[in-house]
Formats: C-alpha cells, structure tokens, sequence
C-alpha cells in the first residue's frame, strides 16, 4: 500500500476527514490525527466493513510548549466543541507534557519529546504508529514503518522503554475479536 492509498482510504471514514480538515483549520500546533482510528479504517475498508466499526476513539496528538493543565484543558474543550456535531469519542493530549503524568499513570519513565511525532513513534504497535494531517500542499501521512502491516493486517510489537507486553495483549485481544482476519505476532 502507498502512502497515497493509505491516505484514501483512511479518508474514506467521514470522520477522520473532518478532523483533519478542522485541525488545519484551527491551526492547533503540530497537530496530528494518529493511531487506531487510522488503521481500524483500513482494516474496514479491506474487510468490507462500514468505515467507522470497532473504532473506540479519535486520537489527536499536538505539541504546544504551554504544559500546564490549563492551557491542554482548554485546547480539550475547543476540539470537543468543535467535533460534537460528529458523535465519536475525540481525545486530544499535548505530547510536550506526556513525560508530566506518564510515569504516575503507568510506571514507566518517560522522557520530553521534542515533537508529536516522537509520542506517535512510542505506540505499542508499529501498524499504529501512524499520523496523518493536512497541509497547505494537501495531505500528509507520517508512518515511520511503513503502510505494509496496516495493509497486511498484521499488529505487531513496538519494543521500547514503554512497551508493555500486557497492554499489548489486551489491546491485540480487542483487535481480534473485532477483526479475525487480522494476525497478531508474539510480543
């Protein structure tokens, strides 16, 4: 699959295009749509399904140097009024203050990141570990492993500092019951 292909078709699901228009629009700070809703389109579109099945939530990622919890609180409530008319779950999470709240919430280290697509290069899953966004020249898809497992249908480990294997598995778990056709590799 090309990167082309992949941007079709992950623009097929409605609301995947309407938030990566609207980001561009808003001008939120590298901003990226990234993750499940992403490939899950995918998935359904290979599989036949509606665009939008199995897919739990909208995941944004932007960087903004402002870490406190009031300016990544504010920038919440303008998306989720922005996307309310859509009727899916949106989370958005500044990566510039991840490594603040990661290592309480799940006892891992995690060190500053520099941009969004460092928090996109830690996902748990290399098939996920893409973004997408719109520029001034059109669409642009960040996917530093490539599009063949999205396409093959194929989760597959990302082994790092915050990989754990258990999140692996109930994540993988979820995604098989949801997809049989996918095939998940060992952790």
């Amino acid at each position: 699959m090309t990167s082309d292909e992949f941007i079709a078709a992950a623009l097929r699901n409605p609301a995947n295009k309407t938030i990566v228009d609207e980001l561009f629009h808003l001008a939120l700070p590298d901003s990226w749509l990234v993750s499940g809703c992403l490939v899950q389109t995918v998935w359904n579109v290979l599989t036949g399904r509606a665009v939008d099945y199995g897919i739990a939530d909208y995941d944004i990622f932007y960087f903004d140097r402002d870490t406190s919890w009031e300016a990544e609180n504010n920038v919440i409530r303008r998306l989720d009024a922005a996307f309310r008319k859509l009727r899916v779950k949106v989370e958005a999470r500044n990566q510039a203050r991840v490594h603040l709240w990661y290592p309480d919430k799940h006892g891992l280290p995690y060190p500053p990141l520099s941009c969004s697509t460092d928090g996109i290069d830690r996902f748990l899953t290399r098939n996920t570990r893409i973004g997408l966004r719109r520029s001034r020249e059109g669409y642009e898809v960040y996917a530093p492993d490539g599009f063949d497992d999205a396409a093959g249908l194929i989760v597959r480990p990302n082994p790092g500092p915050n990989f754990s294997a258990e999140n692996y598995a109930a994540k993988a778990a979820r995604w098989k019951k949801l997809w049989p056709e996918v095939t998940v590799l060992p952790a």
